[in-house]
């Protein structure tokens, strides 16, 4: 008996031996590489924790899109010099996307042409599914998902000295990632002392500021779809914010950018306000004091919540903005006498069966007070060539206030229903790509109201 249990304790001390030797050798042994997975078992962990010998990092590009943020672009960065001539699409996957264009970089950062560098950029569809980062749920609080990208090697990477590094089954997430002009916006919090309320809110400052000279600034507010808690939900969920900062925007209109991200809905259907917008009015206020803004070229613009925001901003503080890009809203006719005199261009959709009825009830009323009006009916599926014909006709007729219908039938994809509801949302997705109506933005001033 004795006998036997001294062979149980000695056979159980070496099988301990063997697992801590085991042990041993597969996390410490260099060059193994090891598949590590997340608490759900079915994605790989980052670099930091996948040893790969010559990535040394991956990087995840997000860009905005008139319908959200979507991831469009890997950077693979390697520890030497990648020749540009011997990559392929099929040198690597991507989990759950489309590879569309794989090229070699100095940088990470898509190019037209590649060039040999350090980094091996993989574009990537935006009609995957998978490649938003903003998913809307309508009645409900968007969904905000983190840019993350699997990616293995599954061909041969050449190296401009001729070495080779042979595949690798072991996929990696990236450990970075890099958000196109959401990156150039502060997330910053505004303390109102008459309210007391903190309102978040994003602040894009020109890149060469000079404070020996002013600049004019856009005010965006967004949707009620967008209300959050989330300080750059307004700037990840379209274009309303974010396209007045893109470098080809700010070469020809250097500006400041302000989008608020309020947690709660500023107005309602009926024509009812919050004082967050008072505590706006306070926030550029205080931003003015800051910096050098011109408080003659003071913008605004919005859509749906936003516009009607916007509208009702013109109408109790009637002299704050030199002219308003209104997309999508609507308001009490009865109480928009103060906007006869204003600078409005006005985009709404034919089968928008809020907005169409509502901005018709509200120029006619402007009308009948004196306001100038054009008006004119687009097909939303123009070409830039196209929107910018019809822009400079309307512009050429000299009036105050342009209205903008985009007809139904042509604002909806193909792929999805047109009903009311899409008809409102997808007039934005429209309305801020036009570049035409941008640059009229830009060339009014405030005057005194009459």
């Amino acid at each position: 008996m004795v006998i036997s249990m001294k062979r149980v304790l000695l056979t159980l001390m070496a099988f301990l031996m063997l697992v801590m030797t085991i042990n041993s050798l597969t996390f410490a042994a260099e060059g193994i590489d090891v598949q590590i997975t997340d608490a759900l078992g079915d994605k790989p962990m980052t670099t930091e924790n996948v040893k790969h010998k010559h990535i040394k990092s991956v990087t995840a590009i997000t860009e905005v899109f008139g319908d959200g943020q979507k991831v469009t672009a890997v950077a693979v960065e390697c520890d030497k010099e990648i020749d540009n001539s011997k990559l392929t699409e099929s040198t690597f996957s991507v989990n759950g996307r489309t590879i569309t264009k794989v090229y070699a970089n100095t940088a990470a950062a898509k190019a037209a042409l590649g060039v040999n560098g350090k980094y091996a950029i993989i574009e990537l569809s935006t009609a995957d599914e998978g490649a938003l980062t903003f998913v809307p749920i309508f009645g409900e609080t968007p969904k905000i998902a983190e840019a993350k990208v699997s990616v293995t090697q599954l061909g041969e990477i050449i190296t401009t000295d001729g070495e080779k590094y042979t595949p690798d089954s072991n996929a990696v997430v990236n450990d970075q990632v890099i958000n196109l002009v959401v990156d150039d916006f502060k997330q910053i919090e505004y303390k109102d002392p008459k309210t007391g309320k903190t309102l978040k809110y994003n602040l894009f400052v020109p890149n060469n500021y000079d404070k020996n000279k002013s600049y004019p600034m856009v005010l965006f507010i967004h949707d009620a779809g967008v209300t959050s808690t989330e300080t750059k939900a307004t700037l990840i969920q379209g274009l309303g914010a974010v396209i007045w900062a893109t470098p080809s925007e700010q070469a020809k209109h250097e500006c400041f950018v302000l989008a608020p991200q309020y947690a709660s809905a500023t107005v309602n259907d009926n024509s009812e306000t919050t004082d967050d917008l008072d505590t706006t009015v306070s926030l550029i206020n205080s931003l003015e004091s800051q910096y050098k803004i011109d408080k003659n070229r003071l913008y605004t613009t919005g859509q749906s919540m936003g516009c009607m925001s916007s509208i009702a901003l013109n109408i109790k503080y009637p002299n704050l903005f030199a002219a308003s890009l209104l997309v999508a809203g609507q308001w009490d006719p009865t109480v928009v006498a103060p906007l006869v005199k204003d600078k409005l261009w006005i985009i709404v959709s034919e089968g928008d069966v809020k907005a169409f009825p509502g901005m018709n009830a509200i120029t006619a009323t402007l009308e009948k007070a004196g306001a100038k009006i054009s008006r004119a009916t687009w097909n939303g599926q123009l070409s830039a060539a196209e929107f910018a014909s019809d822009v400079s006709k309307m512009i050429a007729e000299g009036k105050s206030i342009k209205y903008t219908v985009l007809k139904k039938g042509t604002v909806v994809p193909a792929d999805q229903i047109d009903d009311g509801g899409n008809n409102h949302r997808y007039t934005w997705r429209i309305a801020y790509t036009i570049e035409g109506v941008r640059d009229w933005l830009f060339t009014q001033e405030r005057s005194p109201k009459l």
